[in-house]
């Protein structure tokens, strides 16, 4: 268990902070079709990291299938070998796929805790899922910012149906972390946050044709109901951008009352998409309210 060795992230001397988001690595059973995908997954995820160099990775969900899959445990220590022997710190929050069977998202975060470079909490036992945590990134001894990582769920109780929302539980609770922290900070410190499904605002960025880069080629499968985690984030004033992945054909950053929404680059080969396999680079830059992002593709290409 990594517990006491806990590695501390830090801006760097330049005053940069890189995060490479995967997403939707969607790893198979150990059969030969599923090797053959999971083994170029494996390969670009390798790459990606030692090109980009990031301070941290973060996975933003369904690193693996699980539905139908014998051993599915065995599937998640496979999808984060890449990420484990690469050195970098590294986080994680679930999809919808990764414990949708066979296996528990608590099994999940035993396998990822084996690791001292792997950052992910379980977070408070008494909200919804499981993975709801901060981390700090801090510059000359002191806080500098902030990452929020949230668990979006499975499935939504019928007779509503469809994907699951962050509950609000969790909305509770990422605005307590946000006046803790603006409270020992003198104010909201510059912050990203990172969880699998995307909120009903993705859909109203895209609409709303403001400052909006990227691709949409699928509708954006969002929960049918709204529980106020992007209000909360506008009213709290820290978060500067939030991340996800789920719909592997968009791939576009849109911005809504001054919140970047952007999803990551589909990573896995194992799943559907028409998109080129890739990345989200994310670059902060400590004492600036802002950051670069952009994606970076299988062939070396880049796109904004």
């Amino acid at each position: 268990m990594n517990g006491e060795q806990k590695r501390e992230l830090k801006f760097r001397e330049d005053g940069s902070f890189t995060i490479l988001q995967l997403t939707d690595m969607h790893y198979g059973d150990d059969k030969p079709e599923d090797r053959e995908q999971d083994g170029r997954t494996a390969a670009l995820v390798s790459r990606l990291i030692a090109e980009a160099q990031p301070d941290l990775v973060v996975l933003t969900g369904d690193m693996i299938w699980s539905q139908g899959v014998p051993d599915p445990q065995a599937s998640f220590r496979r999808a984060i070998a890449p990420v484990s022997s690469s050195g970098v710190p590294w986080a994680a929050v679930f999809g919808n796929h990764d414990a949708e069977a066979g296996v528990t998202r608590e099994q999940l975060l035993a396998i990822q805790r084996e690791d001292p470079n792997c950052l992910t909490e379980a977070g408070p036992a008494d909200i919804g899922g499981v993975g709801n945590f901060v981390l700090q990134v801090r510059k000359a001894g002191t806080d500098a910012a902030t990452l929020y990582f949230f668990d979006s769920g499975i499935e939504a109780p019928e007779p509503i149906g469809g994907y699951a929302w962050i509950q609000p539980d969790q909305i509770h609770w990422y605005v307590e972390q946000s006046r803790r922290l603006s409270a020992e900070a003198g104010g909201p410190l510059p912050a990203l946050a990172f969880f699998h499904i995307p909120v009903p605002e993705y859909d109203e960025a895209w609409q709303s044709d403001t400052d909006l880069v990227g691709t949409k080629e699928e509708r954006v499968e969002c929960p049918r109901v709204n529980t106020g985690l992007f209000g909360a984030m506008v009213q709290m004033g820290d978060v500067m951008g939030t991340f996800v992945g789920h719909d592997h054909d968009n791939d576009y950053c849109g911005t809504l009352h001054g919140i970047r929404l952007c999803y990551g680059r589909v990573t896995g080969y194992n799943c559907y998409g028409k998109l080129a396999r890739g990345a989200r680079v994310i670059r902060m830059q400590a004492g600036s309210r802002s950051f670069e992002t952009w994606i970076v593709e299988a062939d070396g290409g880049a796109a904004p």
